[in-house]
């Protein structure tokens, strides 16, 4: 199951650094310049997470997997985007195809970096992100009114998602996002929803591009950012594109001493991913075994069979029962036989929530 993860934002806020950073691969050209980015640059980078490490020195696999984020690399919005300004039209495309979205609002001040808007302010350069994609949804609402609505004066039920249509377009025309929008299940919207891929409808996750000196400290301009970011429910990390860069080229041992330099425990790749996965609700569940310890992507709230299916779709169709250790016990225990011996190792059925941590062992028949 994979997850990925829109860089976004204005030119020269930091995006391609970051995004170079984030997967320790050079690979994304940074310059001081807008439209840097052409094409979207993608990389699938390994979470970071301790309980893997733990579970694999129990069961002493042959190799670890660990679940994965795709971090994608998008050039610089501009004004008018929306319109096709700055190459607009292709760049908000590739915004479709990914779950959530990262917007690097720059924090911090560099005369040697120039910005596209003149100067640094944060709020200023959001609205105009969030006012791009504001009105690349209405175009796209308006014109799927167009087309269904000539289909709908012959049918009920098409009129009804008309209508639904009509009333999510006047939100947007207030200037709310799709995502704030609130509709009963069953609403016909969830139609235009599931076949649109709507920029604002998207989960955000802002973040502060700060100065190295400004980590453990915040600025005003963070603090602006936090304050919008909480009243549109919205996540956000600070992180210091600049400072991850140098991360990148570090050893493990190095980058913990470099990272305790600044009183920090994790880099910002770690932040952004665990964001990224509290953001769209998502969680892990492991299977251990000689050959491999892995973990595997699922939505919280998602039943035994559905989270089967992450392996493989034969395990949800044949689905017979789950063998469950939590991840606690199977470290207290040593392993999924002291498990077993303690009396700590479940059997579940089809009805099952899986908690984040659970360890599975999936019993199937097709």
């Amino acid at each position: 199951m994979g997850l990925g993860v829109g860089i976004v934002g204005l030119p020269n806020v930091g995006k391609s650094t970051l995004f170079n950073a984030l997967t320790r691969a050079q690979n994304a050209e940074s310059a001081n310049y807008p439209f840097c980015t052409i094409e979207p640059n993608k990389a699938l980078v390994p979470m970071s997470d301790e309980r893997l490490d733990k579970l694999a020195a129990i069961a002493r696999p042959e190799k670890i997997s660990r679940a994965t984020v795709e971090f994608i690399d998008i050039a610089g919005l501009v004004r008018g985007a929306s319109k096709g300004e700055g190459l607009g039209n292709k760049f908000l495309a590739n915004i479709r195809e990914v779950d959530a979205i990262l917007h690097v609002v720059r924090s911090f001040t560099d005369d040697d970096v120039v910005h596209v808007e003149g100067g640094i302010d944060p709020l200023r350069d959001i609205e105009i992100i969030e006012t791009e994609l504001l009105l690349a949804d209405m175009q796209a609402l308006e014109k799927r009114i167009e087309r269904v609505g000539k289909q709908a004066r012959a049918d009920k039920e098409l009129r009804k998602e008309v209508e639904a249509m009509e009333a999510l377009l006047a939100h947007v025309n207030q200037g709310h996002p799709i995502r704030t929008f609130r509709y009963g299940v069953g609403n016909p919207i969830e139609t235009t929803l599931k076949e649109n891929h709507f920029l604002t409808a998207k989960p955000v996750i802002y973040c502060a591009n700060v100065g190295e000196d400004e980590l453990d400290k915040p600025s005003d301009f963070v603090n602006k950012i936090g304050v919008f970011a909480r009243e549109r429910g919205c996540d956000v990390v600070t992180i210091s594109a600049k400072m991850e860069s140098e991360l990148a080229s570090l050893s493990d041992e190095e980058r913990i001493d470099f990272l305790a330099s600044y009183n920090l425990t994790e880099s910002g790749l770690e932040q952004t991913a665990r964001m990224a996965y509290h953001t769209l609700g998502l969680a892990s569940y492991f299977t251990a075994g000689p050959k491999e310890v892995r973990a595997w992507t699922f939505h919280r709230g998602w039943k035994a069979p559905r989270c089967a299916a992450v392996i493989h779709t034969d395990f949800e169709r044949g689905f017979i029962r789950a063998e469950v250790i939590k991840y606690a016990d199977y470290i207290m225990h040593n392993g999924e036989t002291g498990a077993k011996t303690a009396g700590v190792m479940r059997v579940e059925g089809k009805d099952y929530e899986v908690q984040d941590g659970d360890v599975m062992h999936f019993l199937f028949n097709v």
